[in-house]
């Protein structure tokens, strides 16, 4: 993509990431309560399935989340800055997390 491209799409878009709702959480993994996977949500339950369901997110995907309109987004501070930082920071895939004992 273009750096023109990412301008525009930046300018035109919510990035959830950015906002004050978008939190962090364990997900626990397995069985035995000592891995967990790091997972995204809205606390103001903007991100729905279908049937109501709660939505959540992997947390190396956070930085693609985007949404049209908002009626809940609290921008959290300099958008281009927090996506650059966001996306050299962000794990490139899934991981699993063990809990220290």
């Amino acid at each position: 993509m273009s750096e023109e491209y990412n301008d525009k799409l930046e300018d035109s878009s919510i990035y959830c990431a950015n906002c004050r709702h978008c939190v962090l959480f364990r997900k626990l993994a397995g069985l035995d309560d000592t891995h967990y996977l790091l997972r995204v949500k809205c606390v103001k339950e903007q991100w729905r399935k279908k049937l109501g369901e709660e939505k959540m997110y992997k947390y190396f995907t956070v930085a693609r989340r985007t949404v049209e309109d908002c009626k809940e987004y609290k921008e959290m501070g300099n958008l281009r800055n927090f996506l650059k930082i966001l996306r050299k920071t962000l794990p490139v895939k899934d991981e699993v997390y063990t809990i220290k004992q």
